[in-house]
């Protein structure tokens, strides 16, 4: 390929590029009225404007976004993640177009797109699966009696769904009614499909994932874990890799797993496969998301491969270059996601102008971003500001890392998870490694952060008045000579 087009914005499509130019290939940006001035458009070698800030006019206008490929002569288009990344249909017509698309085939994407298709598709695979309905459910009253059957606490959910939205946690017998119906309003108006099953609910579960690659010659691996349980809303925001749970035999379990979903499908690309993880370690497959991962930075700091460029290699029709036993894993990663939220005010985003940005730097410290000082956070948009990833030879390394990077991190503007990601990465659950999905419920409150920011303020007032204190007497004063200069000045 001579030349991409990426069809996303902000900190993704910066990253990707990066790698573009690595690899000795042209890129081209794609933007919105609300990013004529950002940093992926002034990094790439070529942009063209889309059209208003909202996504459905700009991001999610497939046609004018491929008629641009086309018109630049562009060989591929990368997705990113988000907008258009997991749509089958533009990943048609992007390749009905003559253009490579670097992801997934629409098969694939369609499998794995529907979670029960996704289920029928790995069910002769053995692969272990939350107890459950594996069909949408068009009545109640079985529905009900499945229910009963695998014992409350159970979940419903969307089955095109994603991100957490869709999804009802139900008690008791009780609730069943009133939980069904929002679950399906839920469904239909974030993904325009109602559909919804049921399956028994994990209490404490642990949420894993593992990377997968796959060519186009029949070639698949797995890059291991990445623990994501740290979530709010069910969204992650915190990540690290390895998880502090999983055993050699268990991540090897897990692995095999992945990879044969992944061939269920004919999947081909980078691709993850989510599982949850029980209180006695075992494992059932939860869904596969057919797109790069926002976290996917942790992956590569542990194993050294670039994900980018194997996902375009993978498209232009290469063999993967390494086998499952030359994939190691090289110490500890762990990455925060910087959201402009408020965690103070239960995680709502905080729209405003970066009046202060200042990054951390320094060895083992990564930061994909795509804002700099003065930009406004769009309303338009998800509020990521950056990812801030670490690693270090241990588990304890990348969380001192991570602990000091955050410090230097300066936000100004916004309110941020900055704040949030110190009180995780100092609460004793966290640096146990006994935590789940329910982090949050459990043990943060904005009271909890309102005393640790005070401490932290108080402690450092007290750091600075030793400092000054201890400078005041290394610094000796200048003693005053009494001179007649004057008079002798005058005399002359």
């Amino acid at each position: 390929m001579q030349k991409i087009l990426v069809a996303n914005r902000g900190e993704i499509a910066l990253r990707i590029m990066r790698t573009i130019r690595s690899m000795g290939i042209q890129s081209v940006a794609v933007y919105s009225e609300a990013d004529r001035d950002a940093p992926h458009v002034l990094f790439a070698d070529e942009a063209v404007f889309l059209g208003p800030a909202v996504s459905a006019h700009s991001y999610l206008d497939a046609d004018k976004i491929i008629a641009f490929a086309k018109q630049l002569g562009a060989d591929g288009i990368h997705p990113g993640y988000g907008f258009l990344s997991e749509n089958a249909e533009f990943a048609q017509k992007v390749e009905d177009a003559g253009i490579t698309f670097i992801g997934p085939g629409p098969h694939a994407m369609r499998v794995m797109g529907s979670k029960l298709a996704a289920k029928e598709s790995v069910k002769k695979y053995n692969i272990p699966m939350v107890p459950g309905i594996d069909k949408a459910i068009d009545d109640i009253r079985v529905a009900k009696d499945v229910a009963s059957t695998i014992g409350y606490p159970i979940l419903i959910k969307a089955s095109a769904g994603g991100g957490g939205k869709g999804m009802r946690v139900v008690e008791k017998e009780a609730q069943f009614d009133e939980q069904m119906q929002r679950a399906i309003s839920e469904a239909k108006s974030s993904f325009g499909d109602g559909s919804v099953f049921i399956e028994k609910y994990i209490n404490s579960p642990r949420h894993i994932e593992i990377q997968v690659l796959a060519d186009k010659h029949g070639n698949t691996v797995h890059l291991f874990e990445r623990e994501c349980s740290i979530q709010r809303r069910h969204q992650k925001v915190i990540e690290e890799s390895p998880s502090a749970i999983l055993t050699p035999e268990l991540r090897k379990k897990m692995g095999e797993a992945a990879v044969m979903v992944a061939k269920s499908c004919n999947y081909t690309s980078t691709g993850t496969v989510e599982f949850l993880v029980d209180g006695n370690l075992d494992f059932y497959f939860l869904e596969m998301n057919t797109r790069l991962q926002v976290e996917h930075p942790v992956t590569e700091m542990i194993t050294g491969i670039d994900l980018v460029e194997e996902q375009i290699r993978i498209a232009g029709g290469e063999q993967l270059r390494f086998s499952q036993d030359d994939i190691v894993i090289n110490g500890h990663s762990i990455e925060l996601r910087v959201y402009a939220e408020d965690p103070m005010n239960d995680f709502l985003p905080s729209i405003g102008t970066l009046t202060k940005y200042i990054r951390p730097a320094g060895d083992k410290i990564r930061i994909d971003d795509g804002y700099r000082e003065g930009m406004t956070i769009p309303i338009f948009y998800d509020p990521m500001i950056a990812k801030l990833v670490t690693h270090g030879k241990d588990r304890s390394a990348a969380i001192e890392k991570m602990k000091s990077a955050i410090r230097e991190y300066k936000i100004e503007g916004v309110s941020t998870t900055l704040p949030f990601g110190e009180f995780v990465f100092e609460h004793p659950a966290f640096l146990s490694g006994k935590f789940d999905t329910h982090f949050v419920k459990k043990y943060f409150t904005p009271e909890k952060l309102a005393v640790k920011q005070r401490q932290f303020a108080e402690l450092a007032a007290i750091v600075a008045l030793k400092f000054f204190l201890e400078q005041q007497k290394k610094v000796k004063p200048v003693e005053t000579v009494s001179t007649n200069w004057k008079t002798r000045l005058i005399d002359k």
